[in-house]
């Protein structure tokens, strides 16, 4: 894997992203990335990863194998690591660049438009206790993009981007709205549990109903 040595500090994320996405090697590496996004590391791996599983294809299995960075970021950051760890042989796993200068071509604008908001405030949602808060809830959010489940990557995905970037950026109102999307996406979750069950046991007792109709019927 080639030597990367990046010093992000200064440059706006999306001109980080622009950046990794401008050089000629046809592979992106982990690695680089990793070393792109220097002291951000938590929370830019957040955001390219909760932007990467949001949008990831409906392949069966793929949000279970593009998950599994981000559940290791996000288990790091719960347990409170100082610096970000990877293994070998994640460090030196690729993709093909053409296909992330799509896939960060398709949330640009939008992402540009939350870094212009964006801005150090409400420190106290980005404390060190928040932080462990952030990081189980991610780490949860996470084994659910994991999850076999049509459709399951869009939201999960998106509120632990949100989380990563409110981190990276300092921004306290970006994690409170990723905190009310959370909440949100719980009630709506819920509440689609309660309405299946209750039709699961409606159809259950219309069908045993409809069982002993028939065999009254022949008896």
């Amino acid at each position: 894997m080639p030597d990367y040595d990046y010093q992000s500090d200064t440059r706006p994320f999306s001109q980080v992203l622009d950046d990794i996405g401008a050089k000629d090697d046809p592979k992106l590496y982990l690695g680089e990335l990793v070393n792109a996004f220097g002291e951000r590391g938590f929370g830019a791996l957040m955001v390219f990863f909760g932007l990467i599983n949001a949008i990831a294809s409906p392949i069966p299995g793929s949000t279970t194998i593009l998950g599994t960075p981000m559940l290791l970021i996000c288990l790091q950051l719960l347990i409170r690591r100082d610096q970000l760890w990877m293994p070998g042989w994640a460090l030196k796993s690729s993709l093909p660049r053409e296909s992330y200068r799509t896939t960060i071509g398709k949330v640009k604008k939008p992402l540009l438009f939350v870094e212009r908001l964006s801005r150090p405030r409400f420190s106290v949602m980005s404390s060190e206790v928040a932080e462990v808060l952030i990081g189980l809830v991610a780490t949860l959010l996470t084994i659910i993009v994991m999850l076999p489940i049509f459709g399951g990557n869009l939201f999960p995905s998106l509120f632990v981007a949100l989380f990563g970037f409110g981190l990276m950026q300092r921004d306290g109102a970006l994690i409170g709205a990723a905190w009310v999307g959370v909440a949100g996406f719980c009630v709506f979750v819920w509440a689609a549990w309660e309405l299946i069950s209750r039709l699961f046991l409606a159809s259950a007792g219309w069908f045993a109903h409809a069982w002993d109709w028939i065999v009254a019927l022949f008896t």
